[in-house]
């Protein structure tokens, strides 16, 4: 029976170190969900997740004196992580939107943005840009991204919705789809990785990116808010785009 409860306290003890350890490293750890498949924002670089967004979170790990840690996930995965606390934050060109606001908040503004419009350049089946070139064409989309709200409230044949925009291009590459509406520097990152593609002209609609946190966790949203004003006062984050736009 002591030996029983010898062990007990053994098992015990370790578990209350194994447990004050892995609190320990959250008390140290800032965790970002990010989707790695929209550059220049966030994207892959060998096996590393980099872009503005992860200099972004870097600024706002140093500035709390923290590691970051980045869990790269479908985009839909990584706004549903921050909603029940498995990240901290997301920055992945998250879009603010009455129905997210709902679920999330949202930090400053950080970034303006462009959505265009890419065809097929041997067969563009759409010629111009506006709500109306796109009725009755089957558009691709990243699912959950401003595009899909945007696109969804259209006469649009289909949406269809994808993880990554690397489907969607190979899609529109063979026709099953008309088009694809995304931020415009990924559109280009997007068109210099596939030649059979094309930009049109003219800028569908503008947007702003802002980064996600739980809701009601007000006091990690105002020191992120402190660095985004800090970052921009200072030209970081124009900084930031130029380092991952011009290589």
């Amino acid at each position: 029976m002591k030996k029983k409860f010898i062990c007990m306290a053994v098992v015990t003890a370790m578990t209350v170190s194994m447990l004050a350890g892995c609190a320990k490293k959250e008390d140290d750890t800032l965790i970002v969900g990010t989707e790695a498949g929209f550059a220049p924002y966030e994207y892959m670089e060998g096996d590393k997740v980099v872009g503005v967004d992860m200099d972004i979170a870097q600024a706002i790990a140093d500035a709390m004196g923290k590691k970051l840690e980045i869990k790269n996930m479908d985009f839909d995965g990584a706004l549903l992580a921050v909603q029940n606390g498995t990240v901290d934050f997301v920055a992945a060109g998250v879009s603010v939107n009455d129905e997210r606001k709902k679920v999330m908040d949202f930090s400053t503004d950080y970034v303006d943005s462009t959505e265009v419009v890419v065809v097929n350049k041997a067969t563009p089946a759409v010629s111009a840009v506006s709500d109306d070139d796109l009725t009755d064409k089957v558009v691709g989309v990243q699912q959950g991204n401003i595009a899909d709200f945007y696109v969804s409230g259209l006469t649009a044949k289909e949406v269809k919705r994808y993880t990554k925009f690397a489907q969607a291009a190979e899609d529109l590459k063979n026709n099953k789809i008309d088009c694809i509406v995304m931020d415009q520097f990924p559109a280009e990152e997007l068109v210099a990785a596939n030649a059979e593609l094309s930009i049109l002209d003219g800028a569908l609609f503008q947007d702003k990116y802002a980064i996600a946190v739980k809701k009601d966790n007000t006091a990690l949203l105002d020191e992120i808010n402190k660095v985004i004003k800090d970052l921009k006062d200072t030209g970081k984050i124009e900084e930031f785009t130029a380092n991952h736009t011009n290589k």
